[in-house]
C-alpha cells in the first residue's frame, strides 16, 4: 500500500529558479561582470533578477564594499540551499540529456591542445562522415572538464578518474619522450650520461619542481634554470622547440608526425608511460547521440 506523500505547498515557493541561479553564479563568481559573464546576461539584467530575488524572498543577500559585492549574513545562509538546488539543476539536466535517443543534437568533447590539432581531426571527419546529424563541440584544455557540471559530455584523458558515476575506457598508452632538433642535440652528442646534461634547456608546463623531481629521480641533474622557458600552450612549446630553444615532452606516436624534430637520449630510454583513457558520465552513456560518439572514438583513436 501506498504510503500518504505529502502535498507541496506551492504558494510558499514565490521565487524564479533563474533568479536562484543568478545569485549562485554572482557568489560563485565574485562580481556581477564575471556571473554575467557566464551566464550570457546583461549586467543590467543580472541585477534586476537579484533585486527580484530579494525582492521575493524580502531578505538582502549581498551589499556593496568598495567595488566588491560582499554576501550578507542571509545571503551566505541561503547559499547552502542554493548550491544544493544547482547540484540537483545539473542531475537533472544529466538525466533528461542521458534519456534522448535521437541521433541528432550536440555532443561536447575535452581535450588536451596536443590531442586536438594531431589526433582528433581524423576522428571527428569519420565520426561526420558515420553521424552527419551529431554536431561535435570540442573544448580545447589541459585541465581536466568537470563532466557532471556538464562542461563536456565525453573526455579525452591521461589518467583514470576515480569517481563512481564516470564511464571509462581506456584507449592506448602513450610513450612519453623528450623531443628537439637535431642541430640543437648535437651539441649534447658527446655526453652519456643524464647527469652530466647539466646546460640542457627543456620548455616547462609550469614554474612547479614535479617536472625537475621527476627527471632528476631517473638520474639527471636538473634545476630552474634548465626550464628558462614555461608555457602551458603546448602548441607554443612545439613552436619554440621548432627554433631550437629546448626540448619538449611529447607522446611517441604524436611526435613522429614532426619531421623536424628527433627523439632525444634515445638509448636511455622514455621519461614515463601514460594510458589514455576515454571518459563519459554513466547518464550520459545512456543518451544514443553521446554512446555513439564514444563509441566510435573508442574505435578510432589508435586506428591508422
Amino acid at each position: 500500500m501506498l504510503g500518504i506523500q505529502k502535498r507541496m505547498n506551492w504558494n510558499a515557493i514565490k521565487f524564479d529558479w533563474n533568479h536562484i541561479r543568478s545569485f549562485l553564479a554572482t557568489a560563485e563568481e565574485g562580481s556581477l561582470s564575471a556571473a554575467a559573464h557566464v551566464l550570457g546576461l546583461t549586467q543590467p539584467t543580472l541585477s534586476r533578477q537579484i533585486q527580484a530575488l530579494e525582492s521575493g524572498l524580502k531578505v538582502k543577500l549581498f551589499e556593496r564594499v568598495g567595488q566588491r559585492l560582499v554576501l550578507t549574513a542571509s545571503g551566505v545562509e541561503l547559499l547552502q540551499h542554493a548550491r544544493a538546488m544547482g547540484d540537483q539543476a545539473f542531475n537533472l539536466s544529466l538525466a533528461a540529456t542521458g534519456q534522448s535517443q535521437q541521433l541528432e543534437g550536440t555532443v561536447t568533447l575535452s581535450v588536451s591542445e596536443l590531442t586536438a590539432t594531431h589526433v582528433l581531426p581524423k576522428i571527428l571527419a569519420k565520426i561526420r562522415t558515420a553521424e552527419p546529424g551529431i554536431h561535435i563541440e570540442v573544448v580545447v584544455t589541459n585541465e581536466s572538464s568537470d563532466l557532471k557540471k556538464r562542461e563536456a559530455d565525453i573526455a579525452i584523458r591521461s589518467f583514470c578518474p576515480k569517481q563512481p558515476d564516470l564511464i571509462v575506457k581506456k584507449l592506448t598508452e602513450e610513450v612519453i619522450w623528450l623531443y628537439g632538433t637535431a642541430d640543437y642535440l648535437q651539441q649534447f652528442a658527446r655526453f652519456d650520461k643524464l647527469a652530466q646534461l647539466t646546460d640542457i634547456q627543456i620548455i616547462g608546463f609550469d614554474s612547479s619542481t614535479t617536472v625537475i623531481d621527476i627527471l632528476n629521480a631517473q638520474g639527471w641533474s636538473l634545476s630552474a634554470k634548465n626550464f628558462a622557458l614555461v608555457s602551458s600552450f603546448q602548441p607554443l612549446q612545439l613552436e619554440l622547440c621548432k627554433q631550437g630553444l629546448g626540448l619538449m615532452f611529447m607522446p611517441e606516436d604524436i611526435a613522429q608526425r614532426e619531421t623536424e624534430l628527433v627523439k632525444a637520449f634515445a638509448d636511455m630510454g622514455p621519461i614515463m608511460t601514460l594510458d589514455v583513457w576515454l571518459v563519459c558520465h554513466q547518464e550520459l552513456r545512456t543518451s544514443l547521440r553521446v554512446r555513439r560518439v564514444f563509441d566510435l572514438i573508442a574505435q578510432m583513436y589508435c586506428a591508422p
